[in-house]
Order: structure tokens, then sequence, then C-alpha cells
């Protein structure tokens, strides 16, 4: 008997999450949890060569072998630049600040 694994193989969209579970012989890769989940077929949006993928949050290159009990996770281009965002919240945070204490005194 050939020994098995099983994996999950989670997609999360804006809606809702995908989770798949499968199991494949042990010594897969990530890329074959990938084509066993048909999350590849149901999503054509997903690129093996564009995408990026991990193991439990960490990131992971398609011929990673898993082990039992992994969760692959299929990540989506980021929309927004997460330093960009930081720099334009601190830029509005200055601009608050700087006006939170004009108050008239002689409203009142």
């Amino acid at each position: 008997m050939t020994e098995t694994i099983k994996v999950e193989v989670c997609y999360a969209l804006p809606a809702k999450q995908e989770l798949v579970s499968v199991k494949l012989p042990a010594g897969a890769t990530l890329a074959q949890a990938l084509e066993a989940s048909g999350l590849l077929l149901k999503y054509p949006e997903i690129d093996l060569k564009k995408n990026k993928f991990g193991v439990y949050a960490k990131l992971s290159k398609p011929d990673a072998v898993l082990r039992d009990r992994d969760r692959v996770e299929i990540y989506r281009p980021l929309i927004a630049d997460p330093k960009e965002v930081r720099k334009q919240r601190a830029a509005e945070g200055k601009i608050m600040k700087k006006g939170a204490g004009d108050t008239d005194a002689s409203e009142g």
C-alpha cells in the first residue's frame, strides 16, 4: 500500500473562502496539490507563474514537497501596496492633528 498524505488547499476570495481537502501520495508537491484540488480549473485567474503560494502563511514554491496535514494557500495579487497605504494614512493623520487644536476661543 502506498503511503498517502492529506492536504488542504485554500483560496480566499473577497466574499468567500474555498477550502478543498485532497489525498496525495507521500512526497507530493505544492503544484500537485493545486492540480488535485480542482481550483486551477474553477478559477482560471490562478496562474502558477504569477500567483504566490504558501504553506501555513510561509511563502513556498510550486515544487515544495508537502507533509501530511499541510495547508496550501493561494495568494491573490495585492490591490494596493501596503507601504503606500501606510504613507497615505500617516499623511492624513498629520493633517488631522494640525487642525485639531484650531478652536476659536470667542465661540461658545
